[in-house]
């Protein structure tokens, strides 16, 4: 049966009635908003041509090479949401080969896919754009030998100019989601350009990537060199910043894989176990695709920008050059960002060491003036020494006095000396003499600030350190005090002392603890810095003269913990070597 007008047989009749409905299918799609109501426009239209019971128009999804029903009519609900491969039922023959079909009874065709069971009839053409199949259009009837050869020339014209206008309908929306690509891309540089912090780069290019494509979600690792390491800094998605924490060695991902080798990785299933990043996230927010794109700034290598789709996605040529831009945009705001921080910093340490170069004018004219009176000290201070018998304790007081007297001596020496080796001064120490003797010159302090003292060493007698003897007691008379300052109502102090292995070398750990009123957290990572000072008296150089005396003896310090009630401090010193000959 045909459904060309009466007298089709006349060529002219089929020309009228072909031109016609083509005319019909080009207006409609002028009048469309957007594709999927020109392709609506255009089955109704099928529709009455063929006077037909359902019909369908399916898209070849490039990515998952499956057909998906688009528009469809008179269909089971329900249906429209299957997903055909090629070559399978009539559609996906004709997708699969490019090749029109008409199948005057279904029930005798094995490649039938039985969508309705009243359908007998069916008509099915590809949709073909530069000689490519992009998609098919199906009229179904409920008679038997309902369509004609020349039912399936019409319907094969009518796809045909449906796909042309179709086409160029996608060609205007793909060019205007390309300018709004452009336009959200320029937006992000502009405002990348302006900020100084860190975060407020990442929020600008996460929320940049996500507008500029379909993408759901993204995120930024950044590159620790040292630790081979990719910290992810900050995630967002379409609704803001997401909660997300994870380190990786770039060997454990293809994001590593991206990094090594300076180019885009995209990973078309995230799901693969092998895959190793942010797992339980993509399980449970359905991520399917990814692109990685490395973060950098000329060869250094910084991070890597992250974008997931919620669907098998491939990315086209297009859109890698998109994000490999706003990578590259990130990559220099960064640097910007690390430079102005710099820059910054850079005018501090002037300032710093302006501060240190006038304290140390006045240091030199201090000691030369101290000088003098300490002379004329240790003259009065010479008969003291012969005056008690051996066993009395005030002797043993006179020479804890004689060797502080040596120390101020030795200190104004260094001072008026500033920039002289002070190594010759070093000598092998017995530890626990040192700690000892500490507690003798703060032990009436100690008594008067109700502070307990306990000292617990874990490591054998008579072990030495090789070190500056008034410097490195100076360590311990500063912790001290600054412990009994934070505890002005009474306290307790701990000392243990330990000997380490350390990458082969023995080391004197010794953990100085209190349970003072604490160090407010928001200085505790400045404690070390000279002049920082939180005291109505005091210069601040306390804790940074304790810093610096212990990298000039190879040993460091740090604020292991301080809460209300807890401050622990941390040194260590190489154990001295007592061997012969050294």
């Amino acid at each position: 049966m045909s459904h060309l007008p009466e007298n089709s047989n006349n060529p002219e009749d089929t020309e009228v009635s072909a031109f016609d409905s083509l005319y019909r299918i080009n207006n409609l799609v002028w009048q469309a908003k957007d594709s999927r109501e020109a392709l609506e426009l255009i089955l109704d239209e099928m529709m009455q041509v063929f006077s037909a019971a359902t019909a369908s128009i399916s898209m070849l999804n490039m990515e998952s090479q499956r057909l998906e029903i688009d528009v469809a009519r008179g269909l089971p609900e329900g249906y429209q949401n299957l997903k055909l491969p090629l070559g399978h039922g009539i559609t996906g023959w004709v997708a699969l080969h490019g090749k029109p079909l008409l199948c005057h009874d279904v029930s005798k065709d094995p490649r039938y896919f039985p969508a309705k069971k009243s359908i007998r009839s069916e008509l099915a053409v590809p949709m073909i754009d530069a000689g490519r199949v992009v998609g098919v259009v199906s009229v179904d009837s409920e008679e038997l030998n309902n369509f004609s050869e020349e039912d399936l020339k019409l319907l094969t014209l009518l796809a045909s100019e449906a796909t042309r206008s179709v086409s160029r309908f996608w060609n205007m929306q793909q060019l205007h989601t390309k300018a709004e690509q452009l336009q959200a891309l320029i937006h992000a540089g502009q405002g990348l350009v302006s900020q100084k912090r860190e975060d407020a780069i990442w929020e600008g290019v996460l929320g940049a990537a996500c507008e500029i494509s379909g993408c759901q979600v993204a995120t930024i690792y950044l590159f620790d060199r040292e630790n081979q390491e990719l910290t992810l800094e900050m995630g967002m998605d379409r609704n803001g910043r997401l909660d997300l924490e994870e380190i990786l060695h770039v060997r454990d991902s293809s994001i590593g894989t991206a990094v090594h080798n300076r180019r885009q990785i995209e990973v078309v299933n995230v799901k693969r176990t092998e895959e190793n990043h942010l797992v339980r996230f993509i399980q449970e927010t359905g991520l399917e695709s990814m692109l990685v794109t490395p973060v950098q700034n000329g060869d250094e290598i910084q991070g890597v920008l992250n974008v997931y789709t919620t669907r098998p996605h491939r990315f086209s040529n297009e859109e890698r050059a998109l994000f490999q831009t706003l990578a590259t945009m990130s990559g220099i705001a960064l640097q910007n960002s690390r430079l102005y921080h710099r820059v910054f910093e850079t005018e501090s340490t002037l300032r710093q060491s302006e501060k240190m170069n006038t304290l140390g004018l006045m240091a030199a004219e201090i000691a030369h003036e101290i000088r003098n009176p300490l002379t004329v000290i240790r003259l009065l201070f010479d008969p003291l020494e012969d005056a008690f018998e051996e066993g009395d304790e005030r002797g043993e007081d006179v020479r804890v006095i004689r060797d502080r007297l040596d120390q101020l001596e030795e200190i104004v020496t260094r001072v008026l000396d500033f920039g002289k080796s002070s190594q010759s001064a070093f000598e092998k120490i017995e530890f626990n003499q040192l700690i000892d003797d500490t507690h003798r010159l703060i032990r009436l302090k100690l008594e008067q600030a109700r502070v307990e003292w306990e000292y617990s060493p874990e490591h054998q007698i008579g072990e030495h350190v090789e070190a500056h003897r008034g410097q490195l007691q100076q360590v311990l008379l500063n912790l001290s005090l600054n412990a009994m300052e934070a505890m002005p109502g009474g306290g307790k102090i701990s000392v243990v002392s330990e000997t380490q292995e350390n990458f082969g070398a023995r080391q004197f750990v010794v953990t100085f603890e209190d349970n003072g009123r604490g160090i407010p957290e928001e200085v505790q990572g400045r404690i070390f810095d000279s002049f920082l000072t939180r005291k109505v008296q005091g210069s601040g150089l306390g804790l940074s003269i304790i810093k610096r005396i212990l990298r000039e003896h190879r040993g460091d310090v740090e604020l292991v913990k301080s809460v209300p009630g807890q401050t622990i401090f941390r040194f260590w010193l190489p154990v001295a070597d007592l061997s012969p000959g050294r």
